[in-house]
């Protein structure tokens, strides 16, 4: 269906991901094609996918991801999902090993970008993207995956 030299810029990803998931309502089925589609086409990743909030627990858990086996837990407040879940802020993070609390899932991984998830200001949960690379997450990818967060909001 998609290639990936089709993608520009994260505006075409953007309306891929609409395209995608605009005619489906089943939130599981929405946020495993979002985290594949994220998968194909960000370059230098090694994990992607979203951790869902259970507010009875008051904690992150596993959802849909595309990568190594990873934590299915995670605190609220803990770590730098928990952290970006709490505060309702974008985290990212240039050296995972510098950041103190940090929750290593997968040791190849050198840098974080967590997005939280709000709907109505009621916490959804995060979508965390992992890289080998340190330093991999730029003002762009900020951007960029906060509008894929605000369209993916719409259908979940």
């Amino acid at each position: 269906m998609f290639t990936k030299t089709q993608i520009k810029d994260y505006t075409q990803l953007n309306q891929m991901l609409k395209s995608l998931i605009e005619d489906e309502s089943d939130r599981i089925a929405n946020l495993s094609n979002a985290a594949s589609l994220l998968n194909v086409f960000l370059e230098d990743i090694n994990w992607v996918g979203f951790y869902l909030y259970d507010e009875a627990a008051d904690e992150l858990v596993l959802g849909p991801f595309q990568g190594l086996p990873a934590c299915v837990r995670i605190g609220n407040g803990k770590g730098v999902c928990g952290l970006a879940l709490r505060g309702n802020d974008i985290f990212i993070v240039d050296d995972v090993t510098q950041f103190p609390g940090h929750i290593a899932c997968d040791s190849a991984s050198r840098s974080e970008i967590v997005v939280p998830i709000y709907i109505d200001e009621r916490p959804i949960g995060v979508l965390d993207v992992d890289s080998p690379s340190f330093d991999r997450f730029k003002e762009e990818d900020r951007a960029g995956l906060s509008n894929f967060v605000e369209v993916l909001k719409q259908y979940i």
